[in-house]
């Protein structure tokens, strides 16, 4: 199913975009100015038509009011961020709530959801789609949100603001886990990460063409899209081997998934824009902090240096 067609969108690339610099995080609250957000978009806006948001924090707003005023190409896929309402004793990483955390958490997580229906219905020209959470029933989430209050969630932005609503997460709980949230958004939302799944770089592509299938052949009648897919170029060893990371395999992995996305009319979301120092762990080569196609800088990577470095 032609995901493009059913939404309404003219063909065109995709990326996720978060403009945390050094010494800014959403954790500390210390966000990207207009300008930085303005010169970030004004890199991206040379090969991307689409931005996917995670939250709908002041970053977010910032980045909705630099697109309006400054009269730029974009449509963006807007996200609530949902924190923690259930403990996952599962989580590798072990974050446990207490029950006071748990229930705030609820309390944020409906203003959250609030918030994104007040931006929808603010910016309908430049918001096009609407998630409802990202990553929040997958077996290793930190911030773990039953399915039954995800439909909730989703069914709540439906009745508010009327762009399409999705949610995004890994390809494995779309197989079963998420058969009951299926029924009720209006695209589902996968993403694919074979360097996590110690997949090498031969493998990589078809990896995700066999994610991307197994749940599109799985629901026939529902558009699927592709909102994460990238290859990070540094690891510590922690969960990626350091050999199966780097620029030259980031740009193998980034021009055949956009080649094959581009022939399969997909809409694939590249995670991500830029570097994120403020990601994981304390160490420089923690992997999470290293999936931009640009530095932290703003300098492009293999991948880039041919259309930005000149």
């Amino acid at each position: 199913m032609n995901v493009f067609n059913t939404l309404g969108l003219a063909a065109g690339k995709a990326i996720c975009y978060s403009g945390y610099r050094h010494g800014q995080s959403p954790e500390t609250g210390i966000y990207p100015t207009y300008e930085q957000i303005k010169e970030d978009l004004l890199i991206l806006q040379k090969e991307w038509t689409y931005l996917r948001l995670y939250d709908c924090s002041l970053h977010a707003e910032i980045v909705l009011k630099v697109i309006e005023k400054e009269k730029l190409n974009f449509k963006v896929m807007l996200g609530a961020y949902i924190g923690a309402e259930l403990n996952n004793f599962g989580c590798p990483w072990g974050t446990i709530f207490s029950e006071e955390e748990l229930k705030r958490n609820s309390k944020d997580n409906l203003a959250e959801i609030k918030k994104l229906i007040r931006l929808a219905n603010r910016y309908p020209d430049i918001i096009f789609s609407l998630s409802a959470g990202n990553e929040a029933t997958v077996d290793w989430t930190d911030h773990y949100v039953s399915v039954e209050k995800v439909i909730s969630y989703v069914r709540m932005i439906k009745k508010g603001a009327r762009q399409p609503v999705t949610f995004c997460e890994n390809y494995v709980p779309w197989y079963d886990k998420l058969k009951s949230l299926v029924d009720e958004v209006d695209f589902i939302s996968i993403h694919s990460y074979p360097v996590w799944e110690y997949k090498h770089i031969r493998e990589a592509l078809e990896y995700t063409r066999q994610n991307y299938y197994s749940i599109a052949e799985r629901y026939p009648g529902k558009p699927v899209v592709i909102t994460e897919a990238g290859w990070a170029t540094n690891s510590n060893g922690r969960g990626i081997n350091p050999e199966n990371v780097s620029e030259e395999f980031q740009s193998i992995y980034y021009n055949d998934l956009v080649k094959w996305s581009s022939k399969d009319r997909i809409l694939t979301f590249i995670f991500e824009a830029f570097d994120e120092p403020w990601k994981g762990s304390p160490e420089a080569l923690e992997p999470e902090k290293h999936w931009g196609l640009f530095t932290v800088d703003r300098k492009p990577k293999k991948v880039m240096q041919r259309l930005f470095d000149k």
